[in-house]
């Protein structure tokens, strides 16, 4: 890492243009390939999948999507069967139907489709089928529908759309929750740094990574199934975590300039210490979201790349560009005043003071009261999550502006609440016999507890699939819909398996949603399980104790639960969502566990790295656990927390996007990272480790003489701690159970080796300097 960082300082200019030249590369091929997003939640080998495949090879014209206009009349007489009503609607419908993309319009005004008529005669809708799937539609065939549709309303005349083509043309936040986020990380840095130069080059950084890997999200999306929120969730993650690296780095930075080392020799040592704590956290990051890899589901594999990609260009970016451009600003890293301070009384250690020394001596005294207390407000944030349904959210969740939401409320005022999401049910038939007994099903399913219609049965011009629709009295989003999902398939419908000559597949919205949720139930357990294990495999690695890695792992399950039970009370209870602007209350999307346990677990880890590695590094110098965990906690609790806040108003601002999904990702990961940094690791981990004592970094002696030596200190401090396992650690043992006055002469013998040795290592580097500038 030193030797990156050299690199970097020499050829600051050579790093600046090359990462602006990927900036602009990857952006420019993106813009001219476009995107091509999927959100197909289709698992192959579910019962909704096959009826999905049955459907779209038995009736090709049927795969485009379908979506609805709906007109409502609020005044005068005869409803939308008046003439004018009616010679409008007509008008528009057939314009409509001429509209490039779309496959066929069928309205309300034909005998055969009365029933698209509410029985009070103030409501009517048209179903509009285009000729793609919505991942494939053009988004400008969308709005040349809605224009023209709106073209329709009149006084007294409601028109609205709902679909999901038509919520493509929805407008949603645009960049407002980006800009946001920025502009308050930048008032906190400011804050933190008092230098306007310092406060900037992280937030250029992250912008610069983020960009590129935006840019490649889309170009992703050409080689493997990437969904539409893929590029805001990787954007999502990777300002906060982007930001916070290059946060954590330059204040390492700023400290070494304070003692007296020149800018170069400053941003070597940050990016050798700090940056081995950043790639190591980003590490843990990418593994959590490489987790999703396990579950072996396409939907979710797209994901889980475009985040990884997004964190390591923002390592990279971290690593790379941030030095250069530390170099490039000089000693403006730090602001005017402490430039002066050095100038006049010289460099001076920068000792911990304020509020973070005195909260960390007070967590030291009061362990037990502390851990309690933290304890009890995770737990209470918590219960919520059991709770946790998951399934459809659809369109009657959106805001109640939008014209789906209007369009939805519309149709289940006038026409029930299951008319917004029918169940199909599609059939192979071999025979005569065959189509006779689908026939007959039509009075059994009608009398069927949940069913509030049945279309006739429809057979496609080969005569071997026949398909009905199913109006559940249900909405989608509803239990009781899910209970008829159930219902049909266990009891009602013939199946193969009981010897019947009909193999009957039920699909549908909720029945998709059901079936990917239960896939996905089915795989948490394994997944979790590699995530946590793998995670605590690197911290077993990184600081060789057996009890760090498992308070590590039970601090990420608890910041994971409690930020379930914050999503489930405001998305699922609906506290405050329509405040919010969030809609109302409703399920939570099935994917969502799986991709908010990969990113909260990888970001939790994060604040684990860089508190437990300086109480690590305090621990080799001196072995006195008290010590090590009030000087760690002291030292980092203050950017840990400048951290924490600008990664909460990070993902915060993410509300403002308009996108339900995107808003539960952002509230999710603000109440994780906002446990995380004042509840968690700032009072519940220093409380259990002052309690733990030595044990906190005890590991059985076979395991260390197996285990690789992986570290995230630099090479000065694991060749100190070398010495100090070889001979001093024996001494210092010893020591211990002559008392705490005998530990602190071991740990003053201790730095003393240390202390000659990183002198040494330095004087070579100095002269290696010297002969490669004679050269």
């Amino acid at each position: 890492m030193a030797a990156l960082a050299r690199w970097c300082v020499r050829r600051r200019l050579v790093v600046v243009l090359l990462w602006l030249l990927a900036l602009g590369g990857v952006s420019t091929a993106a813009a001219l390939t476009g995107s091509a997003y999927s959100n197909d939640y289709e698992v192959p080998g579910t019962e909704s999948g096959r009826a999905t495949q049955l459907l779209q090879e038995g009736f090709p014209r049927l795969g485009g999507d379908s979506d609805t206009v709906v007109w409502h009349t609020t005044s005068g007489t005869g409803g939308v069967r008046a003439a004018a009503v009616e010679q409008t609607m007509t008008q528009t419908l057939d314009k409509i139907a001429d509209l490039p993309g779309v496959a066929s319009v069928v309205g309300p005004y034909d005998t055969q489709n009365s029933a698209q008529i509410s029985s009070d005669g103030r409501t009517a809708y048209a179903t509009v089928t285009f000729e793609e799937r919505t991942e494939n539609l053009d988004k400008a065939q969308v709005e040349a529908v809605v224009k023209a549709a709106e073209g329709a309303e009149s006084d007294g005349v409601q028109v609205e759309l709902g679909g999901s083509a038509i919520a493509l043309t929805e407008s949603s936040g645009g960049h407002v929750a980006e800009v946001v986020g920025v502009v308050v990380a930048a008032l906190v840095l400011f804050l933190a740094f008092g230098s306007l130069a310092a406060s900037l080059l992280p937030i250029a950084t992250a912008l610069v990574s983020v960009g590129t890997a935006y840019a490649g999200i889309v170009l992703l999306g050409h080689t493997m199934t990437v969904a539409d929120f893929a590029p805001m969730l990787g954007m999502l993650i990777g300002l906060g975590v982007g930001i916070d690296y290059a946060l954590f780095i330059v204040t390492r930075h700023r400290r070494g300039l304070k003692r007296g080392l020149d800018v170069a020799e400053s941003i070597q040592n940050a990016v050798a210490t700090t940056g081995r704590a950043v790639v190591f956290a980003g590490a843990t990051v990418c593994i959590a979201l490489l987790g999703m890899l396990i579950l072996r589901l396409s939907f979710l594999n797209g994901v889980a790349i475009a985040a990884s990609l997004t964190v390591v260009l923002t390592v990279a970016a971290s690593v790379t560009l941030l030095p250069a451009l530390l170099s490039l600003i000089g000693m403006r890293a730090l602001s005017r005043r402490e430039r002066r301070h050095l100038t006049e009384h010289g460099p001076q250690p920068e000792l911990p003071t304020g509020l973070a020394a005195r909260w960390s001596a007070f967590v030291e005294r009061h362990p037990k009261l502390l851990g309690a207390i933290a304890l009890v407000v995770i737990t209470v944030l918590a219960l919520p999550t059991l709770g946790l349904r998951l399934g459809t959210s659809d369109q009657g969740n959106n805001p109640t502006s939008s014209t789906t939401r209007q369009a939805y409320d519309l149709l289940a005022d006038g026409f029930g609440a299951g008319v917004n999401g029918p169940l199909t049910l599609v059939t192979h038939v071999d025979s005569a016999e065959d189509k006779l007994l689908l026939d007959n099903l039509d009075a059994t399913i009608r009398t069927t507890e949940g069913v509030a219609s049945v279309t006739p049965v429809t057979y496609n011009a080969g005569g071997d699939t026949g398909y009905f629709t199913i109006i559940p009295t249900s909405s989608p989003q509803s239990q009781q819909t899910s209970d008829l999902v159930d219902r049909l398939r266990t009891e009602v419908l013939p199946r193969a398996e009981t010897g019947s000559a009909l193999d009957i597949q039920v699909g549908g919205v909720t029945a998709s949603y059901d079936d990917f949720a239960d896939v996905i139930v089915g795989k948490l357990p394994l997944f979790v399980g590699v995530v946590i294990g793998l995670g605590c495999l690197l911290l077993l690695l990184a600081f060789r104790s057996v009890g760090i890695p498992l308070k590590a792992a039970a601090m990420n399950v608890a910041a994971v639960a409690a930020a379930f039970g914050v999503v489930v009370a405001i998305f699922q209870w609906g506290w405050g969502s329509e405040l919010l602007g969030l809609g109302r209350a409703g399920p939570i999307e099935p994917f969502l566990p799986v991709i908010m346990v990969s990113v909260l677990f990888g970001l939790s880890m994060d604040y684990q790295v860089f508190l437990v590695s300086r109480m690590y590094e305090e621990w080799l110098e001196t072995g006195d656990n008290r010590r090590a965990v009030r000087v760690g906690l002291a030292e980092t609790s203050r950017v840990i927390n400048s951290a924490a806040v600008i990664m909460i108003s990070v993902f915060l601002a993410f509300v403002l996007s308009g996108d339900r999904v995107i808003a539960m990702f952002g509230i999710a990961l603000a109440a994780a990272v906002a446990l995380d940094a004042f509840v968690l690791r700032t009072l519940l981990v220093p409380a259990l480790m002052h309690l733990l004592g030595g044990a906190n970094w005890w590991l059985p002696r076979w395991l260390d003489r197996r285990m690789p030596r992986i570290s995230i200190e630099p090479p000065e401090c694991r060749a100190a701690h070398a010495v100090f396992s070889r001979g001093t650690l024996r001494q210092n043992a010893a020591s211990r159970r002559a008392g705490p006055p005998a530990e602190k002469q071991v740990g003053a013998v201790y730095l003393s080796e240390r202390m000659g040795e990183v002198v040494e290592e330095l004087e070579k580097e100095r002269d290696q300097d010297v002969r490669d500038i004679a050269g």
